[in-house]
């Protein structure tokens, strides 16, 4: 058995439930500029009724397109973690990390350490996919397992300055409406990781959304070899 010991905890978001966003952008001085920082998280079925779910992890925001694109940090793992039996606690996870221009995905499975320190075990294999450039690549696993990483264009959508703005006190109008907000994350590549999988392979959902609809308890973490 191979294994890779990472510690350290470098960023985390949360989300409970399907078809809800977390952003956490550029506000963590320690990972900002690196692919451990993380920006969104997704986690969503793909069409209604569907017996999938579709993860998507959005890294390193602010990535201008007339830059050179980003890349993703060999030293970094990034993980998807699945609470399945709703103590919120890590059951299940589902880890991606890059080598050589590949993203190698593992799991989903339970990991042998909880919390802050995760371990990369190639005994679970998922898959792995090319890291995409200006055309994206898409790989779909013999389970049905569907990969991506690369940058994509940033979805977020925060009226950055006028916020700033509001919350020191220097505009009494407060938040502009939509029409006259600016985005300052518009035109932005994130650097994302991207995994569609079927729901069999998660077990049963112990969560429950706001509409009453059984979801996962899903976050992401990002940790840095030591």
């Amino acid at each position: 058995m191979k294994k890779s010991k990472l510690l350290i905890k470098l960023s985390i978001v949360a989300v409970l439930g399907i078809v809800l966003v977390a952003a956490d952008h550029i506000d963590a001085p320690s990972t900002t500029g690196t692919t451990a920082d993380i920006a969104d998280f997704y986690a969503f079925e793909p069409t209604e009724g569907s017996d999938n779910t579709v993860f998507a992890v959005d890294l390193q925001s602010n990535i201008l397109p007339d830059l050179a694109y980003g890349t993703f940090d060999e030293d970094v793992l990034t993980e998807i973690n699945i609470d399945t039996n709703n103590d919120l606690v890590e059951d299940l996870v589902i880890q991606a990390i890059p080598r050589d221009g590949m993203m190698y995905f593992f799991g989903p499975y339970a990991p042998s350490s909880t919390g802050i320190s995760g371990t990369v075990l190639t005994d679970y294999p998922l898959g792995a996919v090319e890291i995409s450039a200006a055309t994206a690549i898409v790989e779909t696993t013999a389970d049905g397992v569907s990969l991506f990483a690369g940058p994509r264009q940033d979805a977020f959508f925060f009226d950055f300055f006028q916020f700033n703005k509001v919350i020191g006190g220097e505009a009494p109008e407060g938040f502009l409406a939509p029409e006259d907000a600016m985005d300052p994350f518009d035109g932005t590549n994130t650097m994302s990781i991207v995994v569609e999988i079927p729901n069999s392979m998660l077990g049963e959902t112990t969560g429950q959304n706001a509409l009453g609809v059984t979801v996962y308890k899903t976050w992401v973490t990002t940790n840095s070899k030591q």
